[in-house]
């Protein structure tokens, strides 16, 4: 890319508001139409130009298109960013619209909180019941960030996000922090929940946990908390969990040890009544990966387990004889 197209992308004033709005956070395409007052076919013009210029990129989620910073050039976003804050500093008239566009950007914000605080609403009765069953989530979040604290995060892989909270829990420990969940309604409760932390920190991915959308090697760090009940087969989330990891990278799993309560079947969906210590240590072991003592947390009828462990450098997963596409959100 020259740089000549770069100076042609920014030579616009909605475009340059644009790139310094990607800058705040990550914003669908109807998101930006509606702090910029312009259309979404127009919008999605000078979005074309700045992503053919490497200066943005776009996800695609469902039928919703967001857009975000490019993470590929993070010298040259970092060096527009600075010079889009010396034209708000000495230029009035960007300065003022750069103000209004951040007004209606809160806005924005709050429209996502409310959303997630409806879902919340809705859903509430059910997670209370099936909390009731457990030990405390705090108590569980403690454990899990002392099982991981040992070691450098580096960059971290969140499975099953839910509604983001353990990407919010490890995000100022983390380089960077990945969160990915299948379900589209979780993603937006996790983007609300995330928003106040910094673009370039967090990214939200729809994906499978089965077929993750990452590179071999691509993170220091995998986390499945409360995710792997959901899946009839968990090998190929494993073997994938591994793919993922570079070696010597760790994998923290928080799960249900094995229980009797058909109930969550139907309740909850979920298809995997907990885990043995044995099937957990011979999964992870398929997988490609040394495991730790696991800790158990036994404050309610269902016994929560920690399972860590580390990734064999140069170990090759056990093949999965199938792959199967599970429900990934996770509370």
């Amino acid at each position: 890319m020259l740089i000549e197209d770069i100076f042609k992308a920014l030579g616009d004033p909605t475009r340059l508001r644009i790139a310094r709005l990607l800058g705040a956070m990550e914003l669908a395409v109807g998101e930006l139409a509606q702090v910029l007052g312009q259309s979404q076919p127009r919008v999605s013009r000078h979005v074309g130009i700045l992503c053919d210029a490497g200066l943005a990129e776009r996800r695609r989620e469902g039928s919703w298109v967001f857009l975000r910073q490019s993470e590929q050039r993070g010298a040259l976003i970092d060096a527009v960013q600075q010079l889009l804050g010396l034209a708000e500093h000495e230029e009035p008239g960007f300065a003022a619209l750069c103000e209004a566009d951040r007004r209606k950007l809160a806005a924005i914000r709050d429209a996502r909180e409310a959303a997630a605080e409806t879902y919340f609403a809705r859903h509430a009765g059910e997670w209370d019941d099936l909390r009731a069953l457990h030990s405390a989530d705090a108590e569980v979040e403690t454990r899990l960030a002392d099982a991981l604290g040992d070691a450098p995060l580096g960059h971290l892989l969140d499975i099953g996000t839910g509604t983001g909270r353990i990407a919010e829990l490890f995000a100022q420990a983390a380089e960077r922090v990945v969160a990915l969940d299948k379900n589209l309604e979780m993603l937006r409760v996790a983007r609300a929940k995330l928003q106040h932390l910094p673009a370039s920190s967090v990214e939200l991915v729809q994906g499978d946990f089965a077929d993750l959308p990452f590179a071999d090697a691509s993170f220091d760090t995998v986390i499945l908390h409360q995710v792997l009940h959901f899946a009839a087969d968990p090998a190929p989330a494993l073997a994938e969990a591994a793919r993922v990891l570079r070696g010597g990278g760790r994998i923290g799993i928080v799960d249900f040890a094995s229980h009797d309560h058909e109930e969550l079947r139907t309740r909850h969906q979920h298809v995997r009544l907990g885990f043995s210590d044995r099937q957990m240590a011979d999964m992870l072991k398929a997988a490609g990966f040394a495991a730790r003592p696991p800790q158990a947390l036994d404050g309610g009828k269902l016994v929560v387990k920690i399972w860590t462990a580390t990734r064999r450098p140069g170990a090759a997963p056990t093949p999965a004889s199938t792959k199967t596409t599970a429900l990934e959100s996770a509370t």
